[in-house]
This record gives C-alpha cells, structure tokens and sequence, in this order.
C-alpha cells in the first residue's frame, strides 16, 4: 500500500479537498494534510428578493472537452482485524459525542507523533491528547467542528498502510495504488495539480448530465483518474446540487458525480498501534496549520 507522506513528498503536499469554483476556491485547502472536507459545489449568491429570476437551468464555464490518459487506480483494501474494527468504531463514537475525557484515553501515553512537511511537530513534553488537539484543532470554537468530525471521518476509514519509519504503526485512509510517473506525467501536461484530480470510490461511477440524481448518465467511469472542473451558474435552487462536482471523463466527457462516491489524494491521517491493552491513536499525518 502506498504510504501518502512519500507521494505528498513527490507532489509537493498536495491539497485535501475539491472544490467546484475557480483557481482561489479550488487551492483553499492546500496545505499538506488539511482536514479532509467533502467535494462542494457552491451556489452563488442570490439577488434581493426583489430582484429574484426565475429558476434557469445550470450553466458551466466553458471548457475544451479534450479526452486524455486514462491513469488506471487499484482501490486500498479495508483491514480486516475485528478488533481494530471495533476500536475504529469506538472511535468514531468518541469523536461524534466530543468526549475529550475519553479520547484521552484512547491515545498513547508516550511518543504521539505529529508528522508535517517540516518534520515531527509534536511537542514530547506534552500530552497526546494535548497533541492531537493542536494538530486537529479540536480546540477551535466554531459552528464547524471541524476537527472532531475529521476524526470520525479517518476512523470511519478501514483502509490503512504501514508507517516504516515507526514500528508497528498503521495509518488511514489509505490513498490507491497506480502508476506515479503517469499520473504526474498527466498533471504536468494538463497545467493542473493533484488537487485537481479524484477518483472514484468504485467502478461504473455514474457520470451525469447535470447536477441532480434524476439527470440522464452520460457516461458510468471506471477506476480512473478524473479532472475536476469549475462550475459556476444556477443550481436552479435545487438543494441537491451541493452534492454534486463537475468533472472531465478520460473519454473527454463532461458531467456531474456525487461526491460522497469520490475520493481525492493527499488528505491527512490518523495513525494507530497496537499496545498490551489493545488499539491506540499513535500520531497524525498533517493536521492544521498553526
């Protein structure tokens, strides 16, 4: 399984999340193992209400529909230890209740690791949970909560890849296998980055022709890479189109797919070892940025 510091050092920490609008938009997550935010197309602003239009169909920047190289993916494989399973769903729980005392025992007493692209940024006179705090920012007091969902979000995750440079260590999610030297051979070509680009959960993604479920398919992917593309006009007030991203298919297609069956590279990791008395949360790949 590929270990994601090795390809984030490759591709120069690339960004976590895909967004639908614009170069500004589109890089707002890049820094190296930012929380691992869904895929979201954005609606615009509306008029006041006395200026509102009639509902219009969605409109999409113009694009040059050009096919390109398709960069074949091997999914990761979930593990399939029951009691790391059962200690991911524990997890979870803790994350989704924001029960620091138990999160706290849940981490290891000694040698938390906090790995960013500058090094180890833990602090070894401190605590884990003081640690994962920092790197989490489950500390932040917002409407978001972004650090305590993030957590749920990897433990949610059964994919995971050994950490050579700390024995015994597992970290996930874990990213797919295919071929580094295409893949980059294809960002470079394109002028884009790997932020750029996602892939898909499973095969036969349906690929459709506007940003609702109910949209004629235009194409069912396979386990490729695809180009994400803006995409900027109504969402003719649907609520549904928030879950939906613009992509270009390697056939040179364009259409929507649901991001919660898309995945991108670079998102940040827990990692985790198993200790006398069971599974623990043993560091962080990534974090927030201070």
């Amino acid at each position: 399984m590929r270990r994601r510091s090795e390809f984030r050092g490759k591709y120069i920490f690339a960004a976590v999340a895909i967004a639908a609008f614009g170069s500004t938009a589109a890089h707002r997550d890049a820094a190296w193992g930012q929380a691992p935010t869904k895929p979201q197309v954005q609606a615009p602003a509306q008029p006041p209400a006395q200026q509102q239009q009639p509902a219009q169909t969605p409109a999409v920047l113009p694009v040059k529909a050009k096919p390109y190289k398709a960069i074949a993916i091997t999914l990761p494989v979930p593990s399939k230890d029951a009691s790391f399973e059962a200690f991911r769903k524990q997890l979870a729980e803790v994350a989704q209740r924001k029960d620091r005392a138990a999160l706290t025992k849940m981490i290891v007493s000694k040698g938390f690791f906090w790995e960013r692209p500058e090094g180890d940024k833990a602090d070894k006179k401190k605590s884990g949970i003081a640690n994962l705090t920092a790197a989490m920012g489950l500390a932040v007091r917002d409407d978001t909560d972004t650090g305590w969902d993030t957590i749920a979000i990897y433990a949610a995750d059964a994919t995971v890849f050994p950490m050579p440079d700390h024995k015994d260590v597992i970290c996930g999610p874990a990213d797919p296998d295919f071929n580094d030297t295409d893949f980059q051979a294809l960002v470079d070509s394109s002028q884009t980055d790997v932020s750029d680009w996602i892939y898909p959960l499973s095969a036969g993604l349906e690929l459709r022709a506007a940003p609702r479920a109910d949209a004629a398919v235009v194409e069912k992917v396979g386990l490729t890479f695809l180009r994400v593309l803006p995409f900027d006009g109504p969402t003719d007030n649907s609520p549904s189109a928030a879950e939906f991203v613009r992509v270009l298919t390697p056939s040179g297609k364009l259409g929507f797919v649901k991001v919660d069956s898309i995945a991108s590279l670079g998102v940040g990791q827990l990692c985790y070892i198993k200790e006398a008395d069971g599974w623990k949360v043993a560091g962080v790949i990534g974090g927030i940025e201070e």
